[in-house]
């Protein structure tokens, strides 16, 4: 059984791979800012957790005609987004350091909400069959004592500019981190027991996705 990603996130595919599952990543190449205000002009404001799950499947089904070393996909196609509530505003990818900055400094000892949308495809035979959705959420509070040279230097790791809300719990942006509320891989990108039930709706068993040799 094959899963291909159509994600680039570094996250995403590390969570996969330490659950067993090697995925072929596929880019889908969408202009996620675009969609989003598409999918607004016909439906209204999107709320964090719509946002995410609808730009999951734009995802998904922008990949399903790749080609895959002169192949069509064969398998299932996953799409993945996320976003970061906070005190009423929705954040994405800061993307400059400015605008990071300016999220820490205001996030700092506060709770928020992390949304991660999920869009899974059944492709096998070539051609889409079917396909489900569904978001979850964990809540993310961070330490008050978090000083603003501390912020300065994690923003220039670079790392906060990628991700969104502006933070990892798996990597530098751990330590900033004093609690989580629900499934701690939501918060990295993708919900590993959300997607697990997705695959059941497909009566597929999550062992039957394991193709990386344990060492």
């Amino acid at each position: 059984m094959r899963l291909y990603l159509a994600s680039t996130s570094p996250a995403r595919l590390a969570l996969l791979r330490a659950a067993g599952v090697e995925p072929i990543v596929v880019p889908s190449h969408v202009d996620e800012p675009a969609a989003v205000a598409a999918a607004e002009a016909e439906h209204g404001p999107l709320s964090a957790a719509v946002m995410v799950e609808h730009l999951a499947r734009v995802k998904a089904e922008a990949v399903t005609e790749t080609l895959v070393d002169g192949l069509r996909i064969d398998g299932f196609i996953l799409g993945g987004d996320s976003a970061f509530e906070v005190a009423g505003a929705v954040h994405g990818k800061p993307h400059t350091p400015e605008v990071a900055r300016e999220r820490w400094l205001a996030q700092r000892g506060t709770t928020g909400s992390l949304y991660s949308g999920h869009w899974l495809i059944d492709h096998r035979g070539g051609t889409t069959r079917a396909a489900t959705g569904a978001t979850s959420v964990a809540t993310v509070t961070f330490a008050e004592n978090i000083t603003d040279a501390e912020i300065d230097a994690y923003i220039a790791t670079g790392e906060p500019l990628k991700v969104a809300g502006a933070f990892t719990i798996d990597s530098l942006g751990g330590p900033f981190i004093t609690r989580i509320t629900g499934d701690p891989s939501t918060v990295v990108g993708l919900s590993l027991a959300t997607l697990r039930e997705l695959f059941l709706e497909f009566e597929v068993e999550w062992p039957s996705l394991w193709n990386r040799a344990r060492l």
